[in-house]
């Protein structure tokens, strides 16, 4: 989760929300990819997860990141809880997940460097303290009552309020991983388009990246448990959104939308003062309870825009937000796949045209169906596996007249990062189906074998 935010002066006007939204426009030359992922970090000699504290532990990796390789501490009362360098950020997820939100990227050849830089020196420094870690979008075998939660005051206010909303706020902070991609947009009307065909595809990405099967040690009836669990959060800052489809969609109404969600927070001289369950639109009037007489700032605004959980969110850029963490490859497919879809005008036509006829329910009936079977998944006369395979072909030909060479131009395009999902789609199996097969057959029903044979 995002770390304060900074930079916003005093909110004079209300137009200055939509405004903040509009002022991330880009011409198509500037648009840049962000891609940010999540790892669940454990002791490798017994499988449980990396305290926040101690010799082996998450405050050990962030201090050996910051000393082997020059990364930058950012530190909370006293705690380091994130690093940054060149633009990029590694922070920590309410249970300790290791989230590494890279620098903004012309194409997928440096976002793979990126990551794999990034991935050899978190592995460097694991092996020094005997930790090990892992992407999935669950937790495979831990309780919640194993899992620590980091001193960070924004998630000690969370967890309060979690259990007073939706059902399963406190598993989707400590047990969940995700990994997603930041994208530009050069007008209102270029946002709305990909807004649109964001939310309408992203449970085909659910599908198509589906890794979390396993809870606590066992098989949980669903391809992405990941999934399912946001599914059943906070309803008020979650879901599909159906008002982006309706006509008037902007960056007024999406600033509409984020008035009326409850409010975690204010950060104020580095600390978080609770303003849980209150509202926006009074702070914008002097007039919230936590910070009577006091109006906000643009970072303000900033950090309530973080605390909005949707399957696509916007902020100064649109984040895609539907699919489970997993291996190298599937991280390095992930932008490959929007970047293929949204990234060429043409493509982003196609899909559009692909998904303008479904309404919400069957929007909302797919986001299920990808939950629970993944590719097999079907609604009516739509099945997943079909659509997923339409859609690759649109992002690979999108990625080939983007015609971004990598390794000093012997590769002409980054149509060859979608190779992971194209073989799902040929053999019909998302990561979770190869996982249920290994749990059957030469696992014997044995979950802990993932971390020996899935870690990074």
């Amino acid at each position: 989760m995002s770390i304060p935010q900074s930079g916003g002066g005093p909110i004079e006007h209300e137009s200055q929300l939509a405004e903040f939204l509009e002022a991330g426009c880009k011409p198509r030359a500037d648009w840049r990819i962000g891609t940010e992922h999540e790892k669940f970090g454990y002791c490798k000699d017994t499988l449980k997860p990396l305290p926040y504290d101690g010799p082996r532990s998450v405050r050990a990796m962030l201090e050996g990141l910051r000393d082997r390789y020059g990364w930058q501490s950012i530190y909370e009362d006293g705690h380091i809880i994130g690093l940054t360098l060149k633009g990029a950020n590694i922070s920590l997820e309410p249970g300790g997940q290791l989230e590494l939100s890279g620098a903004p990227l012309d194409n997928i050849h440096q976002t793979c460097d990126e990551l794999n830089e990034h991935l050899r020196e978190v592995q460097s420094v694991a092996d020094t303290i005997g930790a090990g870690f892992i992407g999935m979008g669950a937790a495979p075998t831990w309780t919640h009552e194993e899992m620590p939660l980091m001193p960070k005051g924004r998630y000690k206010l969370m967890d309060a309020y979690m259990d007073k909303v939706g059902e399963t706020g406190k598993w989707m902070m400590r047990r969940t991983c995700t990994v997603q991609v930041n994208l530009d947009f050069a007008s209102e009307a270029d946002m709305v388009q990909k807004f649109r065909v964001g939310l309408a595809l992203q449970p085909i990405a659910t599908a198509l990246f589906a890794n979390s099967p396993f809870w606590e040690g066992k098989p949980n009836g669903y391809k992405s448990w990941r999934s399912h669990i946001w599914r059943h959060l906070d309803p008020t800052r979650t879901g599909m959104l159906p008002f982006v489809f309706e006509e008037g969609m902007g960056f007024q109404r999406y600033v509409d939308y984020a008035l009326d969600v409850p409010m975690y927070f204010v950060y104020r001289d580095g600390r978080y003062i609770d303003a849980l369950g209150q509202s926006f639109r009074d702070f914008l009037k002097g007039e919230l309870p936590a910070l009577p007489g006091e109006k906000p700032t643009l970072s303000d605004w900033a950090d309530h825009l973080t605390t909005l959980f949707p399957e696509v969110r916007i902020k100064q850029f649109m984040e895609m937000r539907g699919a489970d963490a997993g291996p190298w490859r599937r991280i390095c497919a992930l932008p490959a796949f929007w970047v293929g879809l949204m990234y060429d005008q043409t493509a982003l036509d196609a899909a559009w045209d692909l998904v303008k006829g479904w309404d919400a329910e069957t929007r909302e009936a797919l986001r299920v169906a990808a939950s629970r079977e993944g590719l097999d998944g079907r609604v009516g006369k739509l099945h997943i596996r079909v659509i997923a395979e339409i859609c690759l072909d649109i992002a690979r030909q999108g990625l080939r007249r983007r015609a971004r060479p990598g390794f000093g131009g012997m590769v002409p395009d980054e149509r060859h990062f979608l190779n992971a999902l194209e073989d799902s789609v040929e053999d019909d199996k998302s990561p979770a189906d190869e996982l249920l097969e290994r749990y059957h057959g030469d696992w014997q029903a044995d979950v802990s074998r993932v971390f020996g044979e899935y870690s990074y």
